[in-house]
């Protein structure tokens, strides 16, 4: 197996400069391969390299690594203790005594000189010098191109243009990085979510201990108040817990004995024992970290198109500077000092800083936050795909309905009242496993109805068709209504009610003796209580068709339907007939996305161009299948993943626009001579910073809908 280690990296300031950092540790002559994810910050590395070794690779950005193992406190450094922004601070002062200087004795005096190259050397030290580097090894990027625009106002003698020059970069960068690290915040948040340590209860004592030395079967306390540490079963205790750090949902929710809680999550008012089910790398907040990092680092086809056109696009810019420069005095009769200069300011608004950022700052934004609300978009090309999408195809169970069955109907066709009826069909299927059965149990359980006095025996489950008992020295039978029909008369009164009942979808079960039928009892999956809430939001939005795909009879696909603003059924499909109806949709409609319950829906889930899973917290097969996994089996949270789809896209597309217009702009505005390098480089600084406030709009879009249902 080969080598591959993982680090977190710190002080990664740009796009350009985490490839640079990635070429940089290939280069490595025991490095296999590296690759840098930006958008988390982190570092894969196939092979062997120190530390050390990484470090220096990333020596030209400050960049500090470290080991993914080591659960350290990352401290932020406040602004002005960043040795970067300390610089530009010294740098500035010595800016502002070249301009005093100026004034007082004059822009050529060799005083004001000196304070102009002291601002520059002092600010631009690590910029020059990457540059220089860069420049030999002939690999272009920005801090090639102002490099070059700053020794050559030196060399021209425009030393308060090249000071200017510097110190506006160094602003520049520094709000990046800002900007960035708040992108980043939202994917920290969740790594914070868990707690380091866990109280182990080992032979009646209490140990303090870090989660990675807890093994499966241990047990932790969990005080109220106190977060839970680790994913498990609990074993002793009552209370509620807030699962907002996985769901985004804030209401909390009841746990007793057997429940399952997850790392991250807050307890409430009562202590818990909890058996301890998974390692601290396995828990539901690990892999949710681990696919929102990945998530991260996929670059989106928009993305991809302007990584492409950023390796042609610098070298381009050097040689329209290269032509401003030289063709004009070599040609036209214009003056070398006038034009040098405009080709120098070429190169400082040609800095491809703005359109580089303009794709993964909203990318990492936007699924770093999605996270939080509870949903998981696996990649900036799934998020764009969800920006298109004009047609939702949805599984019926589990996903429009709650997919568990309620006893809806309970009639007598004896002289046994409905409590009496079901309580002796609780009785028999107590000791049944089928989930008709447990609508039975919980219905009786919600009526209090009390079992204790009843003995039961003889039970058997007849395979297909239901069960039967021997319930206080009486045979009773419970199933189908084809169960009793052989032996038993259903008189016409009874079938009217048994048909009037399927055909409204529900299920039917008869109860009844060895002599007659006793009364039926009918069960039916509930519709979950906002789903046609969300329809009607969806088509509000503009989604032009919702259809439902379900391998339940047309009966009761009809009688769910009924109750929703769906404009398509399709009924008695199959797992790959499904998947064909999403071919034939995706041909009449174009993008389609297909929501389900990521188990017996991965063949559609797969064929659309968005598979949407509707995952139960710590389901792996839905964070395994699909594109995006709504956490929490949150249907609500549907209309929200279209918004921020849509949003991102409008952003993404903003921020390619703002780049590439300011930059024509400033590009036409030099040829007259208004634009001077200081404006160049204020120009190019704006359009980077109109990028970066404009993807940090993606923060304020929430998942809480304004109807109560929601």
């Amino acid at each position: 197996m080969e080598n591959k280690q993982v680090y977190r990296l710190q002080g990664l300031s740009c796009a350009n400069c985490a490839a640079t950092f990635e070429k940089n540790v290939k280069a490595i002559a025991t490095v296999k391969d590296a690759e840098v994810n930006f958008g988390a910050a982190k570092l894969t590395v196939i092979g062997e390299a120190s530390i050390e070794e990484l470090e220096k690779a990333g020596a030209f950005d400050g960049i500090t690594v470290i080991p993914e193992t080591e659960r350290k406190e990352q401290k932020e450094e406040p602004f002005w203790k960043k040795k970067t922004n300390v610089t530009a601070l010294i740098s500035a002062l010595f800016l502002f005594a070249g301009y005093m200087s100026a004034y007082a004795i004059g822009e050529r005096h060799t005083v004001t000189i000196l304070l102009f190259a002291a601002s520059t050397i002092i600010g631009g030290y690590r910029l020059l010098k990457t540059g220089i580097m860069h420049l030999v090894r002939f690999q272009f990027d920005m801090n090639t191109l102002m490099t070059i625009a700053v020794i050559g106002a030196a060399c021209i003698g425009e030393w308060k243009e090249g000071a200017v020059v510097v110190f506006l970069f160094a602003i520049s960068e520094a709000l990046e990085r800002y900007s960035m690290d708040t992108a980043r915040r939202s994917l920290q948040r969740l790594i914070d979510v868990a707690p380091k340590k866990a109280t182990v209860l080992r032979g009646g004592k209490e140990y303090e201990v870090d989660v990675e030395d807890v093994v499966v079967g241990d047990t932790i306390l969990v005080k109220p108040g106190q977060k839970i540490a680790m994913d498990g079963v609990v074993l002793h205790g009552e209370s509620s817990v807030n699962e907002a750090a996985i769901t985004g949902e804030s209401m909390p929710v009841a746990k007793t004995a057997g429940d399952e809680v997850y790392a991250g999550t807050m307890n409430g008012e009562g202590a818990l024992e909890v058996r301890v089910t998974k390692r601290v790398e396995d828990t539901t907040i690990a892999k949710i970290i681990h696919l929102v990092e990945e998530a991260q680092a996929e670059r989106a086809p928009t993305q991809q198109f302007v990584d492409r056109f950023a390796r042609y696009y610098t070298p381009a810019i050097m040689l329209i500077a290269l032509f401003v420069a030289t063709v004009p005095p070599l040609w036209l009769g214009g003056e070398w000092m006038t034009w040098v200069y405009r080709g120098l300011t070429v190169l400082v608004v040609g800095c491809p800083c703005a359109l580089v950022i303009s794709t993964p700052v909203a990318i990492v934004t936007a699924i770093g936050q999605a996270a939080r609300q509870g949903v998981l978009i696996k990649g900036g090309a799934y998020l764009e795909e969800i920006g298109k999408i004009s047609a939702i195809a949805f599984d019926k169970t589990g996903t429009l309905t709650t997919g568990t069955p309620e006893v809806t109907d309970i009639h007598s066709f004896s002289d046994l009242d409905g409590k009496e009826m079901l309580k002796i069909a609780a009785a028999i299927e107590k000791q049944s496993e089928h989930p008709l059965a447990s609508a039975i149990l919980r219905k009786a359980e919600a009526l209090q109805i009390s079992l204790d006095d009843l003995q039961v025996s003889e039970f058997r489950a007849m395979a297909g068709k239901g069960a039967a008992a021997r319930v206080n020295g009486t045979m009773y039978y419970i199933g189908k209504p084809s169960l009793f029909s052989s032996a038993l008369s259903i008189s016409e009164k009874m079938r009217a009610q048994i048909m009037c009942a399927q055909k409204q979808g529900k299920t039917v079960m008869l109860l009844g003796d060895e002599t007659k039928v006793l009364g039926m009892i009918a069960v039916s999956d509930q519709l979950r209580e906002n789903a046609a809430f969300v329809l009607e939001t969806l088509r509000n939005l503009g989604i032009s068709q919702t259809i439902m795909l379900t391998g339940d009879h047309e009966a009761t696909a009809q009688a769910i339907a009924s109750s929703l603003p769906l404009t398509d059924i399709r009924a008695e499909l199959l797992p790959e007939e499904k998947w064909t109806a999403i071919q034939m949709l995706q041909r009449q409609s174009g993008r389609i996305a297909m929501v389900g319950d990521g188990v017996n829906d991965a063949p559609a889930l797969a064929a659309a161009n968005v598979g949407i899973a509707m995952g139960n917290i710590g389901t792996d097969v839905a964070l395994e299948t699909a594109d995006v996994v709504l956490m929490g089996d949150d249907l609500g949270k549907l209309p929200y993943v279209i918004r921020l789809g849509r949003k991102a896209m409008r952003i993404i597309q903003q921020n390619i626009a703002i780049a590439f217009l300011l930059k024509v702009l400033a590009l036409i505005l030099i040829v007259p001579g208004w634009l001077t390098l200081w404006m160049a480089i204020f120009a190019d600084m704006g359009a980077t910073l109109l990028v970066l406030l404009n993807s940090l709009r993606l923060l304020r879009l929430d998942g809480v809908s304004k109807s109560k249902k929601w």
